[in-house]
């Protein structure tokens, strides 16, 4: 089981959209993943990038005939942080809807 632990970098809410679209599948064809969070190419990219210097999410650039083809998918290190925030996230709800806050 992952442990609760609040994470500042995937909280970010575009950031959080990525992961959570990640989470859901292997790998994820860079096209897609821009139009269901209809992001610009640049503004993905640059959010990409974030999420692969911490080591979160692997892209894999490739060529399909004469067109490029960019692919990603969360890595291990991404999907314990992804599923720890989301823990996180839930013990945060739970306290609220006791009253424990």
């Amino acid at each position: 089981m992952t442990s609760a632990k609040f994470d500042g970098l995937i909280h970010a809410p575009t950031r959080l959209g990525i992961v959570a679209q990640l989470a859901a599948a292997d790998w994820v064809v860079f096209k897609w993943l821009r139009d269901s969070l209809e992001l610009s190419d640049s503004a993905l990219s640059k959010q990409l990038t974030t999420l692969s210097d911490a080591g979160y999410v692997e892209i894999h650039k490739a060529f399909v005939g004469k067109r490029p083809r960019t692919t990603v998918r969360l890595s291990p290190a991404g999907r314990e942080a992804f599923e720890g925030h989301v823990a996180a996230l839930e013990e945060i709800v739970a306290r609220s809807r006791s009253g424990a806050l």
